[in-house]
């Protein structure tokens, strides 16, 4: 029993001794209710990408779907809660990385700063090297947090093109560890099913629970324009506005925001569309760099924040004066993201059934994030 929920036992036990019989049965189940809805649950993947020779479509399709797997998955509640998205960051087989960390490093652990993941996943690059995957998934293993709540969604998804027995330490043994701490790992193999059939790949995903999928690495995502377009990307500038740097990263971190902007753009109009979705919604937050998120969070610590570590907006203001600026751009980035929600609502609808007009794709916006999504459901999450 945890902490929390044996002070809770003990303050109910010394509560209701003066009540009804009836009444304590029914306090006592409401506050365990409470308990029980009150946890947000994560849904946490850790991606894992061969980066030797010849995988620069991998690299470039992740980097595009990258927003569409994040859109995907937080749009599910569980126990009427919305989900905590955590995404970590591997590369393995690049021979820039020292053979004694076997071709292996660890790019980002389990982190909610989506920014982050899309700085980290754009500079990465592409170099021969030895693909060992049971190495890199008993890594991820054990170096990440991963949780031990039941509500919580945990997920490797590994993707390469060489075969998955390469290296010293087995995939089986992997499996196995994987399986101990609730781990699902779904396989992608770059290349036809049969070949990653042969070479392990299904096996592995068939082991750990999980699904073995193929995916065409040089097929291009086809982006279907909509009339909403150009409204929504203008409302993505719009958005941007209201972001306002603290502290001694504020402005780095704000550039940082729209250099990943930038960084979706150069893919295709759909990652650039799918990004602007994630940063309307409310996974996409910003404390750490965003004096409105800061404020939303904790109110008192921004009141109370020294002056020159306010953005340049807020300096020389009184209490009074910050406060109703804050809360004046709250309102106006939360009428911006419902205008982007109610335009997407179209934007979806109409490029869905443009695509019923063609034929279907193997890359990753069909194959894994339609697959993930299905994990998400199956593992209790309503969509």
């Amino acid at each position: 029993m945890t902490f929390s929920r044996l002070l809770l036992s003990s303050v109910l036990a010394c509560s209701v001794l003066a009540m009804p019989a009836r009444a304590q049965i029914t306090n006592v189940a409401e506050a365990l209710a409470q308990e029980k809805t009150a946890y947000q649950p994560r849904i946490q993947i850790a991606l894992l990408l061969d980066t030797s020779n010849s995988m620069d479509g991998l690299i470039s399709q992740t980097k595009s779907q990258l927003w569409t797997l994040v859109n995907e998955l937080s749009e599910g509640k569980k126990n009427g809660q919305t989900p905590i998205i955590e995404l970590a960051l591997y590369e393995y087989g690049n021979s820039n990385i020292s053979v004694s960390k076997g071709y292996i490093r660890q790019v980002l652990s389990l982190t909610t700063d989506l920014d982050d993941v899309s700085e980290k996943l754009f500079a990465l690059a592409t170099n021969g090297g030895q693909e060992y995957a049971g190495q890199v998934l008993t890594k991820s293993l054990d170096e990440l947090e991963w949780s031990a709540h039941k509500d919580d969604m945990k997920l490797i998804i590994i993707a390469g093109n060489e075969p998955f027995t390469q290296g010293s330490v087995t995939w089986q043994s992997a499996c196995e560890r994987a399986k101990s701490k609730g781990v699902i790992i779904d396989t992608i193999h770059c290349g036809d099913a049969d070949t990653g059939m042969r070479t392990g790949w299904k096996d592995a995903a068939d082991c750990a629970g999980g699904i073995y999928m193929t995916i065409n690495q040089d097929e291009k995502y086809v982006h279907v324009p909509s009339p909403w377009d150009d409204t929504l990307l203008d409302l993505n500038k719009k958005l941007n506005d209201t972001y306002y740097g603290y502290g001694t990263r504020g402005r780095e971190l704000k550039t940082r925001q729209v250099v990943q902007d930038s960084n979706a753009s150069s893919m295709n109009k759909g990652a650039e569309i799918s990004r602007l979705y994630s940063k309307s919604k409310a996974g996409y937050t910003n404390e750490a760099w965003d004096i409105i998120d800061a404020y939303k969070k904790d109110k008192k610590s921004v009141m109370e924040m020294e002056d020159d570590k306010l953005p340049e907006e807020l300096k020389g203001k009184t209490a009074d004066e910050r406060k109703v600026f804050i809360e004046a751009k709250q309102l106006e980035r939360a009428d911006i993201q419902k205008q982007i929600a109610d335009l997407g609502k179209k934007q979806r609808a109409f490029v869905a059934e443009k695509r019923k007009e063609m034929s279907d794709t193997k890359t990753l916006d069909n194959i894994m994030v339609k697959a993930v999504r299905k994990q998400a459901e199956d593992s209790g999450f309503k969509y």
